[in-house]
């Protein structure tokens, strides 16, 4: 398989995937069901492309391996977490807004915003196949601090959503901002860990040698996340809804807490 029919197979499957998304999500009224759905599909077209034999190599690697196991636990944690959450009646308030906003073109336009959303996919899933398919089918040290760095991202993600689930559902925090553990030093410290994911793949990309300039592209996804998350679909429509629903408390928060770096809180006074 060359590397052009993959990147044609790749939009076509990614794509396809957010316009079943779009399916389900009108069928069932379950809009969270959007964000699984793409976990989904990233995960898995990102292991068989990372698995499929490019340029009659038949053979397949340890790092192509290695890769496909990264891919496939970050999705399957993502969609077990998305999961977990709509089972306790949870929706996601961006798609609400966007549903307020866009009134009766919802449905036409939640179709076109899934394709845009299909598109960012190819970018991301390119930055797996990227790392996974770097010259040479033994693993090297080199690719140790990708896989360290990906570790980091997925356990430090695993424990932000689990503080932010435990205080939510204790009765005494109803109205309240999550500020504990992790969330003292970042308002959105999953957003963070999420970002730091994706340069994991950047790092396993590298041939530091210049054997492999490709491998540089890899970094296309995390800069493509970092936008997404701060700039765009993350950071700004959740803020805006914690303004609407928590007011000043949140304010003060965003006074005290850095918004996405990790750092010390500007002051240290117990809430």
């Amino acid at each position: 398989m060359t590397p052009a029919l993959s990147i044609v197979l790749l939009v076509v499957a990614l794509s396809a995937s957010m316009a079943l998304a779009w399916v389900v999500a009108i069928w069932t009224g379950r809009l969270t069901l959007i964000d699984a759905i793409w976990s989904l599909a990233v995960g898995i077209v990102g292991i068989a492309g990372s698995l499929a034999p490019f340029n009659g190599v038949d053979a397949i690697g340890l790092r192509q391996w290695l890769v496909a196991g990264l891919a496939a636990a970050w999705s399957l944690r993502l969609v077990l977490h998305i999961a977990a959450r709509m089972m306790r009646g949870w929706d996601d308030p961006r798609y609400r807004e966007l549903h307020k906003e866009w009134r009766d073109e919802f449905h036409s336009r939640l179709f076109w915003f899934l394709q845009i959303q299909a598109a960012a996919a190819v970018i991301l899933v390119a930055t797996i196949l990227t790392a996974a398919h770097r010259p040479g089918a033994d693993l090297e040290f080199g690719d140790l601090p990708g896989v360290i760095v990906f570790l980091v991202a997925i356990v430090g993600e695993a424990i932000a959503d689990q503080q932010l689930s435990r205080f939510v559902a204790a009765p005494e925090n109803e109205g309240k901002v999550c500020d504990v553990g992790l969330w003292r030093f970042s308002r959105h410290p999953n957003y963070f860990f999420e970002w730091l994911t994706w340069v994991a793949y950047g790092l396993i990309a590298i041939d530091f040698s210049g054997a492999y300039p490709w491998g540089f592209m890899a970094f296309a996804g995390p800069v493509l996340m970092y936008w997404l998350l701060v700039n765009v679909s993350g950071i700004p429509p959740l803020e805006a809804h914690m303004l609407r629903t928590r007011g000043d408390r949140f304010r003060e928060y965003q006074r005290r807490v850095s918004a996405f770096w990790p750092a010390p809180p500007r002051d240290f006074a117990v809430r």
